[in-house]
Parts: structure tokens; C-alpha cells; sequence
């Protein structure tokens, strides 16, 4: 193939992994992951980039909820220049600041503009000084009044931010910048006193270990409310990333197994099996109804609110009264929340492979 060929080509190929991605990436987030390589030194992407760098503040996190393609007015460029100083807004929710730190990692390795890596640089440091000296991670840093306090496994919030470090501790070719030796050091600490603090927080139910809420106190580790229709409750979604998490632990320890078995156990115990959940869409795509309907043979889902003491599912509406059913609770919240999830059926998936590889012959607690 002569070089004109091979130009041409590179070109269709960076034109169609943008228009595959922005067919698929209805959000940011699918961005990042969906478009290829290529499309992230295409003038597409560095478009993006950008706007990636303007919105990341001087203290290293990000906004949530960005929608990073938007191309912005003289005047909204402005005032984000104005912003960078303050640290206003940064993140980890909503999986902010973990995938930009993705993405500025995909820009730098097809670029090599030294501004990624800083910018790079700067969100690892970002999710080193968010840490508690307890090991848990705020919802947002600096802090910010409220629930947003709270240690939160919410949305996969602190796992996310433990994979990042993790891949950053092994000082693996994930991401395509490599930090000092002194960054990697500190993301090993960093690691080891979240997974501490998962141990800490995993809830005991009548002295049995379950699983974990979405929140907890950041000072008594108990758990904790969020907004007035999340209670303090055991979570199945938040729960099973925390699990695959520490599935994914090389040489766990006794008190990491014991964790994981306990929390398979759980989720083996709450599964439901006798309901499947239909949804009604408007022109536009959004869901305007939903009802859950008694069926047999239907994969198992789990409650994303049970009950401390009992496991049993509640629903709530914006007035923070529990209900037993979800079509006790109003239109707005029960169309508009994820009141069950289907997560865990990965913890089931992986336990017996992860039991046999560390030896583990029982599944049942004593």
C-alpha cells in the first residue's frame, strides 16, 4: 500500500471512529470508551480536549455531568478560566474526574501534548489529597456541606477512584503516562487504606457480615441518608462493584476473602427471581412508566434499597417516607430511579472461579 493509500485510509478511519462513537455515545462517558484510538489525535478530538483541559480546575478534579463535546461561546470559556482557581464543583461522582483521567491518558498517548500529562498529573494528585486519613473518599473535594460528606460508594464513586489508583500502584500500561516512583507509592497506601475502609464499612446484620450502603459516615462508618428518597439502607448495585473490586485483589487476604464470601452469601440470600420489570417510552426515548409484574424463569434482581435489619426492598418518594411497593411511590420517582438492579449477577458469575483460585471449598456461611 503506497503512502497516499494509507493517508486516505487513516482519514476514513478517524472520520468513522468519530461518527461510530458519536452514534453510540448518547453520554460523555461512552465517548471515552467507545471511539478508537485514532479518533483521539483526530482535529475532532483534540477539539474535545480542549474543552476537557478548560474545564479541569487548578486543583486536578473535574466537574460531573459535562456533556465535554458541547462547543463553547467565548463568554463560557471565560468564565471556566475564571472558575479554575477556585476547585468549585470537582468530583468523583458520576464517574467525573476518573474518566477524564482516561481520556487525558488516550489524548497524551496519541498526541504526546505535554499538557495532558500534566493535566494527567495533577487528577491523580487530585484523588490522593480527596482521601480521608480513614481511608474513604467524599462525594466531593473540597468538601462541600451535606450528605456529600460521607464516605460514597454511591454510583461506584470509591471504587472507581480505587481502580484508577490501582492500575497507577501495579504500574500497569492502562494508562499511558507513568508517574514518579514517589506517586506510585503513595496510590499503594492509598489502595490498601481503601480496601481497609471497606472492611471497616461492610455491615453487620445481626453480627452476620452483608454488604455495604451506598453511604457511610465518615466518621462512625455507620450508615448514612443522602437525598430524602435515599435512606440508609443495604445497596445491591453499590455492593456488587465493591465486590468485583475485591475479587480483583491479587493474594487476598483472610480478611478480604471473608468479605467476599459474605457478601455472595448475601446476594444469594436476596435475589429475586419472581419479577421482571416493564417500562413504557415516549417518542423521545424517556420513560414514562414502569411496573414490576410477577413472572417465573426470569433472571435474578436485586433491590437497589434493602432494609438494615430485614433485607426487605422499600421505595421512596421526595418526601422521604418508605413504601413496601414501587407503585406506592409517585410517577416522578419511580419512573425517573433505578429501584432494582441486575449488578451483582457478576458477582455470581465470577464467585466460583474466584472461590476455586483461592481455595475456597464453601460458599455458605457457618
Amino acid at each position: 500500500m503506497n503512502q497516499l493509500k494509507k493517508t486516505v485510509l487513516l482519514l476514513l478511519i478517524s472520520t468513522n471512529c468519530y461518527v461510530n462513537a458519536q452514534e453510540k455515545a448518547k453520554k460523555w462517558p461512552d465517548l471515552i470508551i467507545k471511539s478508537y484510538s485514532a479518533w483521539f489525535g483526530s482535529e475532532e478530538g483534540k477539539k474535545v480536549g480542549e474543552n476537557v483541559l478548560l474545564y479541569q480546575r487548578d486543583i486536578g478534579g473535574w466537574p460531573k455531568n459535562i456533556q465535554m463535546l458541547k462547543e463553547l461561546t467565548e463568554e463560557e470559556k471565560a468564565k471556566l478560566l475564571e472558575l479554575k482557581p477556585s476547585g468549585k464543583d470537582c468530583t468523583i461522582d458520576n464517574r467525573a474526574t476518573t474518566q477524564e483521567i482516561l481520556f487525558v491518558s488516550k489524548m497524551y498517548a496519541q498526541t504526546k501534548d505535554e499538557r495532558y500529562k500534566d493535566s494527567f498529573l495533577r487528577a491523580v494528585n487530585y484523588l490522593l489529597s480527596a482521601q480521608y486519613p480513614n481511608g474513604g473518599w467524599p462525594q466531593y473535594f473540597p468538601l462541600k456541606k451535606g450528605y456529600y460528606t460521607h464516605i460514597t460508594y454511591n454510583d461506584n464513586s470509591m471504587v472507581d477512584v480505587l481502580n484508577v489508583l490501582k492500575e497507577i500502584a501495579n504500574q500497569t500500561e492502562y494508562y499511558s503516562i507513568k508517574p514518579s516512583q514517589e506517586i506510585v507509592d503513595k496510590a499503594k497506601i492509598a489502595v490498601e487504606k481503601g480496601i481497609d475502609c471497606i472492611l471497616k464499612t461492610q455491615y453487620k446484620q445481626n453480627g452476620v457480615l452483608t454488604v455495604w450502603c451506598a453511604q457511610h459516615d465518615e466518621v462512625t462508618f455507620a450508615p448514612a441518608d443522602a437525598r430524602a428518597y435515599e435512606l440508609a439502607s443495604l445497596s445491591g448495585k453499590e455492593s456488587a462493584k465493591i465486590v468485583l473490586f475485591l475479587m480483583s485483589v491479587d493474594n487476598p487476604s483472610p480478611e478480604i476473602k471473608t468479605a467476599i464470601v459474605s457478601a455472595y452469601n448475601w446476594f444469594e440470600k436476596t435475589k429475586i427471581t419472581n419479577l421482571r420489570e416493564e417500562r413504557i417510552y415516549d417518542a423521545d426515548g424517556k420513560v414514562i412508566g414502569k411496573k414490576m409484574y410477577p413472572t417465573d424463569e426470569v433472571a435474578p434482581i436485586w433491590p437497589r434499597f434493602a432494609e438494615l435489619d430485614t433485607n426487605e426492598a422499600f421505595f421512596c418518594d421526595r418526601d422521604g417516607i418508605k413504601k413496601k411497593y414501587i407503585t406506592d411511590i409517585g410517577e416522578e420517582r419511580r419512573n425517573g430511579y433505578s429501584w432494582y438492579s441486575n449488578e451483582p449477577k457478576e458477582v455470581l458469575k465470577k464467585y466460583k472461579k474466584w472461590s476455586k483460585k483461592n481455595n475456597l471449598e464453601k460458599t455458605e456461611s457457618e
